[in-house]
């Protein structure tokens, strides 16, 4: 390979895989089952936008049957392929076992910009994609679940969850068939925001690790800590306000694609958010000062660091510059493992991808497995634990004497409500697929970074999927 050429996105993908497999005593035929792809559906058929049919290129790649069914998004850009999309659908199938969600991992792509088109030529396209997943058995509640990407959302999901339904609607579990859908479609409270709570739970935990911190000479804790958000979509506003709201965390800086602002006393990124809304951009946004180049903002020196927008965001050019102490991918790939090696010898501390942006995944099992029970959570236990609470309160107050005023005993015996559980359960997935990773890393004398830990991580929980069906010894 040339000097002067970068190395695709699947290339990198596939470059960690093998630099974590060095570290395993798996057998080869192992290995590489566990890293093909397993099968590649490259599909084209017309859509009319405007006055005219054009042909659309769409993608969906389910890259381990290991279990099934399978589970990832789906991603509207002009930038689809189809090594972007196996790259994708491969870091799912790791991101899946490292999180201990039974899921084999996939994705989607349709070649389009959704921005310039109306909501009417996106539902014909979303629905003759679904139409073609339906057509070869690329789709189901047991077979191939999709969930929202880059370019798609509730909406998407819903005219999937209507397509689909209307070819097979007699199936009991059909609404099982995506994810991310809207609430009032069979959705779970918590979805849209699960990505980004996740990266901020993920970031807490690693913060409060004594050993990281005292390599990193920061201090334990988020509380306090500046970082700077490349990217205010999705996964980007929610990780920024959380971080905030939760963490007491100061964002100085944020960049989008029409340029990035910084202010090294804290941007409000609710108020930004806001800001962005009413004018359509970021700039001139109260208080902040524009930057020269929107790349600029993450050369800044920061303690945390967060891609949220596309993959490759850092390469080999600028990784060099970058002097975050802390990389957290909340993007897909946002490191290419050139820039990777460069920043490790630096002793930034990175953590991956397939990890840190696992909370949209895990709600999503949280949601299929709402739909596949036909029963919303909490629904059983809310009023019992609010009554049983209650009781307890009470007795306390006639034992001791001493009572409580109701706004206070209202939020004791409060019951958990769906999102509650969900968060809960988001943050315990997070914490302990740390510690896991973690582990792995502190155990191994040969292993200095966070990424090769999680992948062997991923690996060994793969493997041993395999051994238990008897395919491998």
């Amino acid at each position: 390979m040339s000097k002067n050429k970068q190395i695709s996105f699947y290339e990198s993908v596939n470059f960690n895989f093998d630099k974590a497999a060095v570290h395993s005593n798996f057998p080869k035929g192992l290995l590489a089952q566990i890293k093909a792809c397993n099968s590649v559906y490259h599909m084209s058929f017309p859509a009319r936008i405007g006055d005219e049919y054009v042909v659309i290129e769409a993608y969906r790649v389910q890259h381990s049957h290991h279990r099934m069914p399978t589970k990832g998004g789906i991603r509207y850009s002009m930038e689809v392929n189809q090594e972007e999309v196996m790259a994708l659908a491969a870091l799912m199938t790791y991101k899946c076992a490292i999180v201990d969600v039974p899921f084999g991992g996939a994705k989607g792509g349709v070649k389009v910009n959704p921005h310039t088109l109306k909501p009417e030529e996106v539902e014909r396209i979303t629905r003759r994609y679904t139409l073609e997943l339906i057509k070869k058995n690329f789709i189901g509640p047991g077979i191939d679940v999709p969930a929202p990407d880059y370019g798609t959302g509730s909406r998407e999901m819903a005219w999937i969850y209507d397509t689909y339904m209307t070819f097979k609607g007699g199936e009991p579990d059909a609404i099982a068939c995506v994810t991310g859908k809207p609430v009032s479609q069979f959705g779970i409270q918590g979805r849209t925001e699960a990505t980004g709570r996740g990266v901020y739970y993920g970031l807490r935990e690693f913060c409060l690790d004594p050993v990281e911190m005292g390599r990193l000479k920061l201090s334990k804790g988020i509380a306090g800590k500046t970082m700077i958000i490349q990217g205010l979509g999705n996964v980007g506003s929610y990780t920024g306000t959380i971080c905030q709201e939760e963490g007491d965390v100061r964002v100085i800086a944020v960049s989008e694609y029409e340029g990035a602002i910084y202010n090294p006393k804290g941007i409000n990124v609710a108020e930004l958010i806001q800001h962005r809304k009413n004018t359509g951009t970021i700039l001139n946004f109260k208080g902040s000062k524009k930057l020269v180049d929107r790349m600029a903002a993450l050369e800044l020196e920061c303690d945390i660091l967060v891609p949220a927008a596309l993959e490759s965001q850092i390469d080999r050019y600028n990784a060099k510059k970058i002097k975050a102490r802390i990389i957290g991918e909340a993007a897909n790939g946002p490191v290419t493992s050139e820039a990777e090696e460069i920043l490790l010898k630096k002793g930034v501390a990175i953590l991956p991808d397939m990890y840190l942006n696992a909370g949209g995944v895990t709600v999503s099992y949280f949601e299929w497995l709402k739909n596949l029970s036909h029963m919303r959570f909490g629904r059983i236990e809310k009023r019992f634990d609010q009554q049983t609470y209650g009781k307890l309160v009470s007795l306390v107050e006639n034992l001791t004497g001493k009572f409580i005023g109701d706004r206070e005993k209202d939020l004791i015996v409060k019951g958990a409500d769906e999102i509650d559980l969900v968060r809960s359960g988001l943050e315990e997935t997070m914490v302990n697929s740390l510690h896991q990773i973690l582990e792995i890393k502190n155990k191994n004398n040969k292993i200095s970074d966070l990424r090769t830990a999680a992948f062997i991580c991923a690996l060994d929980k793969i493997a041993s999927d395999y051994a238990n069906m008897g395919v491998f010894p």
